[in-house]
């Protein structure tokens, strides 16, 4: 039993829009995909799968998809990235996956689970000023992500794990940014290790993959791994 990530899987069976547009690196992604994950990956572990899952666009255009997912070995447990246009509500996403038997896959937002003595919790993040991109339109949205990354952080403390894992789809810092609102809260709860996705191709040459004020921050986007999941601990 452990427990693995790895994000970005843009999976394109509801949606017919594969990724090897984006170059020879996503050739046959999908079946390779598979073939590392039921290699490595046995039933009793679990994959935390931090955002852009499906390119549908309806959550009833996703079921292809989760139905891909189903049959993988693992339990997962699902967060939003940007691309996840099919995520609505979380009442009508729980009532998704008990309609189509989807009991291997669980949504985490406002929320969080615990794996053995880890807490595992999250939220999508937002681009913000730091990364030289973004607008001061997007102040609210970032404020926004910040009390969810708080609230599912505090909800896992209800739980008294021993450690606690945080998981984003945008990355929480850049190269130019590494003291933001996320890193602060991330801090006061004493949080060591931060997994994120999001970053492709020339984008993985900005990532941030190194301990920063007692914090490992980890890139899982799938073309990054090699299409890999990555072990987090035993």
């Amino acid at each position: 039993m452990a427990l693995y990530t790895i994000s970005d899987l843009h999976l394109p069976i509801g949606i017919d829009k594969p990724m090897d547009i984006f170059g020879g690196k996503w050739n046959n992604y999908v079946k390779r995909l598979e073939n590392n994950w039921q290699n490595i990956i046995n039933d009793d572990d679990w994959v935390v799968l931090p955002g852009d899952i499906s390119w549908a666009t309806y959550l009833e255009q996703s079921i292809p998809d989760f139905e891909f997912l189903q049959k993988l070995n693992g339990f997962k447990i699902i967060s939003k990235g940007n691309h996840d246009y099919w995520w609505t509500t979380m009442s009508k996403m729980n009532k998704f996956l008990k309609e189509n038997s989807f009991d291997k896959i669980n949504f985490m937002h406002n929320n969080s689970f615990i794996y053995k003595n880890i807490g595992i919790c999250g939220t999508r993040g937002w681009n913000y000023i730091g990364f030289g991109n973004a607008e001061e339109d997007d102040k609210k949205i970032y404020e926004r992500e910040a009390a969810r990354l708080e609230l599912s952080i505090k909800s896992c403390i209800e739980k008294n794990p021993d450690e606690i894992i945080v998981f984003f789809h945008y990355p929480p810092v850049s190269a130019d940014c590494l003291e933001n609102e996320f890193t602060k809260i991330m801090k006061k709860y004493n949080v060591k290790r931060c997994v994120y996705g999001h970053l492709h191709a020339q984008g993985h040459k900005t990532a941030v993959c190194k301990e920063i004020d007692g914090i490992k921050f980890m890139l899982v986007s799938c073309d990054y791994t090699d299409f890999i999941p990555i072990k987090l601990c035993d």
